[in-house]
C-alpha cells in the first residue's frame, strides 16, 4: 500500500468516526492556591471525556514563575512559561495567570470553570481537523499527518507523565497532597511542515509508561489543526 492511498484510507476511517481530537491545554502550578480544582478538572476531562462528539487530549503544563514564593514545583519548566507567555499576546491578555486552560490554540479562560471547558471543547469540534496518526515500532514513534489543505504549520510532540503527585510543604498549598494527570516532562517542535502533501515524521519515544501526544498548530500557537494521543 503507498503513502497516499494509507492516507486517503485514514481520512475515510477518521470521517466514518465522529470523534473530533480536542487539545486541552492547562497552565498551572503547585505554588497557586487557586490551583488545585483546575488541575481536578483537567483529570476529570481526561478520564470521563465528558463532551459527547470530542475526543479530549489534555496536557498539564507546570509554569515556573511560582517558583521564588516559598515551594518550587518539580514538574515547572520556563518552557511552559514562555509558551504561555506568546497565548498571553496572541489573545491580548494584560498578564499570565494560573490556573489558566486553553483549547485547541482558540479559547483561554480560567482553569476551573468547567461550563466554559465544556463550551469550548464543544465549539471546538466544529472546527475540521487533520488527522495524524501515530505508531510505535522498533523503538521509534512515527507520526503521519494525511494531506488536507494548502498551509505551512508546525509539528509539536509532548512526552508526558500519565500522572504525578507531591506532598506540599512550603508556600500556598502547604500541607496538601496533590495529583496531576497527563504531566508535560517535554514539549518539543518538529519544525514546519506542509499540509498539501503527505507528512510522515520519526522520533524517539520517552520513558516507559509516558504519553506521547502530536498536535499540529499554526504559526506563533494560533488554531490546533489536528491532535492524536499515544499511550
Amino acid at each position: 500500500m503507498t503513502l497516499r492511498s494509507c492516507a486517503a484510507m485514514m481520512l475515510m476511517t477518521w470521517a466514518a468516526h465522529a470523534q473530533t481530537p480536542v487539545l486541552v491545554e492547562l497552565f498551572t502550578s503547585e505554588g497557586c492556591s487557586s490551583c488545585p480544582p483546575a488541575d481536578a478538572l483537567l483529570e476529570q476531562l481526561d478520564r470521563d471525556q465528558p463532551v459527547p462528539g470530542a475526543t479530549i487530549i489534555v496536557l498539564s503544563e507546570h509554569v515556573d514563575y511560582w517558583n521564588h514564593l516559598g515551594w518550587s514545583d518539580p514538574y515547572s519548566a520556563a518552557t511552559f512559561s514562555r509558551r504561555q507567555e506568546t497565548y498571553g499576546l496572541r489573545f491580548s491578555l494584560p498578564s499570565v495567570y494560573t490556573p489558566q486552560m486553553v483549547v485547541d490554540g482558540r479559547y483561554e479562560f480560567t482553569g476551573g470553570d468547567a461550563g466554559l471547558a465544556r463550551i469550548s471543547i464543544r465549539n471546538a469540534t466544529k472546527d475540521a481537523k487533520i488527522p495524524i496518526t501515530l505508531t510505535a515500532s522498533g523503538g521509534v514513534i512515527r507520526a503521519v499527518i494525511a494531506a488536507a489543505r494548502k498551509q505551512s504549520a508546525e509539528l509539536w510532540i509532548a512526552l508526558a507523565d500519565e500522572s504525578d503527585a507531591s506532598q506540599v510543604t512550603r508556600g500556598e498549598n502547604s500541607g496538601r497532597r496533590l495529583h496531576h494527570v497527563a504531566v508535560v516532562r517535554s514539549l518539543t517542535p518538529l519544525g514546519a511542515v506542509d499540509l498539501s502533501r503527505d507528512v510522515v515524521k520519526e522520533f524517539k519515544p520517552g520513558a516507559p509508561g509516558q504519553r506521547v501526544v502530536a498536535f499540529i498548530q499554526a504559526k506563533n500557537q494560533g488554531p490546533v489543526l489536528g491532535a492524536a494521543l499515544l499511550r
